[in-house]
C-alpha cells in the first residue's frame, strides 16, 4: 500500500470513453506478482483477468516508476560508520561493503547472442552489486553481457571511478601496524587487488593469511545471502526472462530496490 502511495503520481491515469484505466493498486499488484513468480505473462493475465499485453505494459510502467521515483532513495550508501562498525563486529576493520556479481538467466537475444553465453552454455546477464553489513544493496551495476568477467565489469563502472578518486566513502583511515588503511571493499579472487579493495590470499598460506581469508570470507557471506534472498523473493530472476533485452536491466534494478524496501521494513524472509 505504501508503494501505491509513492508511485501514484506516475501511475494514475484518467478513464477514457472506451474503457476505465487500470487503478494504481492493480498495476502494482500485477507487477509484484510477475516479479515474485516465474509465471508467464499469459498466466499472470489469467490471474487478473486481462490480456498478456496489458500485463506487460503494467509491469514496465511500474518498473519505470520505481526506477525514477524510488531507486536513488532506496539503493544508496547511508551511514558509513554504522556499516564499518557492522563489518568490524564480523572481524574485518574499516570495511565499507562487499562486492560480487551473480548471473541472471535470459532468453537468447537476437543480436550478439554468443556474448551472453557463459561457460555452462546459458544465456546470462550480469548484476554486479555492493552490499552493506545487513545485505542491503548500496550500489548496483546491471546489464553487462554474461561473457564479461567480474574484473572487467568493475573497472568500467562508476563505482570503480568513485573509489579510485576517493569520493565514494569519506576519507576515514585507520593505522594497521605501520600502514594507513582507508575504507575498503571486499571481493573474491576474480577482482583486482587495490589499495581500497581486499581479496583473499591464494596458494600456500601461513596461519596469519589463513586467518585473514577466514575473516574476509565471513564478511563475504553477507553478499551471497543478499543475492540468495533477492532471487528467492523475486523468482522471475531465477528463470529465463521473457522481457526484451532493453527491459531486463530495468526489472533487475527494480528487484534490487524492492529487496532493499523489504529488508528495511523488517519483512521476514522464509528460506523454505
Amino acid at each position: 500500500m505504501e508503494l501505491c502511495d509513492l508511485l501514484s503520481p506516475a501511475l494514475k491515469h484518467k478513464n477514457t470513453k472506451m474503457r476505465a484505466a487500470l487503478t494504481v493498486h492493480k498495476q502494482v499488484a500485477i507487477a509484484l506478482w510477475k516479479l515474485a513468480t516465474p509465471d508467464s505473462y499469459r498466466s499472470v493475465g489469467n490471474q487478473f483477468r486481462m490480456g498478456k499485453s496489458t500485463v506487460g505494459a503494467a509491469v514496465i510502467q511500474v518498473a519505470n516508476a520505481i526506477k525514477e521515483l524510488l531507486l536513488s532513495r532506496v539503493v544508496t550508501l547511508r551511514n558509513v560508520q554504522v556499516i564499518v562498525d557492522g563489518f568490524a563486529a564480523m572481524g574485518f576493520p574499516n570495511c565499507g561493503g562487499v562486492i560480487d556479481g551473480p548471473h541472471i538467466p535470459i532468453l537468447a537475444p537476437e543480436h550478439q547472442a554468443s556474448e551472453y553465453i557463459k561457460r555452462k552454455g546459458y544465456f546470462l546477464m550480469v548484476l554486479q552489486a555492493l552490499v552493506d553489513h545487513k545485505g542491503h544493496f548500496t550500489n548496483i551495476n546491471v546489464g553487462w553481457l554474461g561473457k564479461a568477467n567480474d574484473a572487467c565489469i568493475f573497472r568500467n563502472s562508476r563505482l570503480f571511478q568513485k573509489l579510485q578518486q576517493g569520493t565514494f566513502f569519506p576519507d576515514q583511515k585507520i593505522t594497521v601496524g605501520d600502514v594507513e588503511m582507508p575504507i575498503v571493499i571486499l571481493g573474491d579472487p576474480a577482482f583486482l587487488l587495490m589499495l581500497w579493495l581486499m581479496k583473499p590470499y591464494t596458494g600456500s598460506l601461513d596461519s596469519s593469511q589463513e586467518l585473514f581469508n577466514y575473516r574476509l570470507s565471513k564478511c563475504r557471506i553477507v553478499v551471497e545471502c543478499a543475492f540468495g534472498c533477492l532471487k528467492a523473493r523475486w523468482c522471475s530472476l531465477l528463470t529465463c526472462s521473457d522481457l526484451s533485452k532493453t527491459n531486463i536491466p530495468i526489472v533487475i534494478t527494480v528487484c534490487c530496490a524492492l529487496h532493499n524496501i523489504c529488508e528495511s521494513k523488517g519483512e521476514t524472509f522464509m528460506e523454505g
